[in-house]
Formats: structure tokens, C-alpha cells, sequence
């Protein structure tokens, strides 16, 4: 079931392609509007320009302070409020262990995964008090619920991401803004695709399913979190891929 986002607002980062681009479809489709930041200026124009009148792209960085202050402007100016936020926004793992990866690489994918997730909020949260209220769906990461081996800056992030959500949702729940956290397992987007992973059953024998996911499959969980229908929800943590936290599956255990 399509979760109803009528007369929502909501800004996604990262949202000109990959996961990013599925929820801002997604949101269109549940009778939302978006504002999509990102970049990649001629993707998000592209996406934007595809889902009409409902959406506007917005050039967005979100390790800089007036780009998100400008965000946050034209989404108000563009459609009148600002009622949900989606922190998508990230750059992957360097596939290196703690000991060799360099210290400038793991400062930049923190201050590009954890440190524009705060941002967002902090440049968020005054709109959305205005609104009378919202929703910020931070999105971590399988490896923000586990230790992942060759994650170190992506893994520290992340996990800093399902922190920093649950700090939020405590301070701002009396002022009716809600804050989530997604964790998506591996899914197959352009950010993941070098590792070389594919959409074949079996393909992907470390969760239960024994497959990786599809951008769409993570749309509804980012919907139901940004609609009226989770109401009574704030600071939790859905994970959503299949399984992969819950725990290796039975063939991967026994090596078959």
C-alpha cells in the first residue's frame, strides 16, 4: 500500500540518482512534493524535470552551511513549507582496514555521511517548527547496526547517524518532529555497483534472502516514516535488508 504524503513537503539529499532518486519518486507518487538536493546538478534536473510540477532540483552540498541554508529556502519558497527531510546524501566505504586507511579519507566520508546529516537537521529543524512539526528519516546503514569489517570512516558514520537520530527524536519530540533512522543492507544503486554485485537470485548468500535488494524495495519504509501514519513512531531504527542484521543464513553458516 502506497503510504499518503498529500500536501507533504519534503527535501532528499542525494536524491539525483541511486536510493535518493527512488525516494523522491516515491514521495511524488504518494501525492508528496519533493525538492531534490544534490551535486550532480544535470541527473537532479533531469529527475526533477521527469516528476513535473511536484518536484524542483536544488544544487546542494552537504558539507557546506549556506548550501543548506539556501536548500531549506528555496524548498519554503518553492512549495510554501517544509514538512519531512531525508538525509540520503553519502559516499560509500574506502574498502580499507583501520590501520591503512589513510586519516584525510576517513575524515571525508564522516564529514560527508555524519556531519551533513547533522546539518540537515540543524538547518531543518527551524522550518519544520514553523510547519508545526515533521519527520527526518536519516538514512545509516546495515553497517550502522554491525561491525563491518573494511568499513572504518563508512561503519564509524554510520553508526554515528543512528546516534545522532536517536538524540534528536528525544529533544524534539514535544515540538512534533519526528526522527528515524533507515539501514539499508546492500542494494544495488550506482554507488554500490563496482563491487561487482548483481540482482541474481543467490547471488548475495550473507542474509537470509540470498540476494541483494532493489532501490524500490527501500520506498516504503522512507513513505510510512515521512507520512501521519507513524505518527506515535520516533527514534527507532528499521532495518531493511533482508535480514542481513538479523543474522547470516543457515547455507552461509554451513558453507554450502
Amino acid at each position: 500500500m502506497t503510504q499518503d504524503l498529500t500536501g507533504k513537503v519534503v527535501l532528499v539529499t542525494g536524491g539525483a540518482r541511486g536510493l535518493g532518486e527512488a525516494y523522491a519518486r516515491g514521495i511524488v507518487a504518494a501525492g508528496g512534493k519533493v525538492v531534490i538536493g544534490d551535486l550532480l546538478d544535470d541527473d537532479g534536473v533531469a529527475v526533477a524535470e521527469s516528476l513535473g510540477e511536484s518536484a524542483r532540483y536544488q544544487h546542494l552540498d552537504v558539507t557546506d552551511a549556506a548550501s543548506w541554508q539556501a536548500a531549506v529556502d528555496a524548498t519554503v519558497a518553492a512549495f510554501g513549507r517544509l514538512d519531512g527531510l531525508v538525509n540520503n546524501a553519502g559516499i560509500s566505504a574506502s574498502g580499507l582496514p583501520v590501520a591503512d586507511e589513510p586519516l584525510d579519507t576517513f575524515q571525508k566520508i564522516v564529514q560527508i555521511n555524519l556531519v551533513g546529516v547533522h546539518m540537515g537537521m540543524h538547518f531543518a529543524i527551524p522550518a519544520m517548527r514553523a510547519a508545526g512539526g515533521g519527520s527526518i528519516v536519516n538514512i545509516s546503514s546495515a553497517a550502522g547496526l554491525m561491525g563491518m569489517a573494511l568499513t572504518s570512516g563508512y561503519g564509524a558514520a554510520k553508526w554515528g547517524v543512528r546516534g545522532l537520530t536517536k538524540i534528536a527524536a528525544v529533544e524534539l519530540g514535544r515540538e512534533k518532529i519526528r526522527v528515524n533512522s533507515v539501514h539499508p543492507g546492500m542494494v544495488l544503486t550506482p554507488m554500490t555497483a563496482p563491487t561487482g554485485i548483481s540482482l541474481d537470485e543467490g547471488a548475495f548468500p550473507n542474509n537470509p534472502f540470498k540476494r541483494v535488494g532493489r532501490a524500490e524495495e527501500l520506498v516504503g519504509a522512507i513513505t510510512y516514516l515521512l507520512s501521519d501514519d507513524a505518527s506515535y513512531t520516533t527514534g527507532a531504527e528499521l532495518a531493511v535488508d533482508g535480514g542481513w542484521t538479523a543474522g547470516p543464513s543457515t547455507e552461509y553458516i554451513m558453507g554450502r
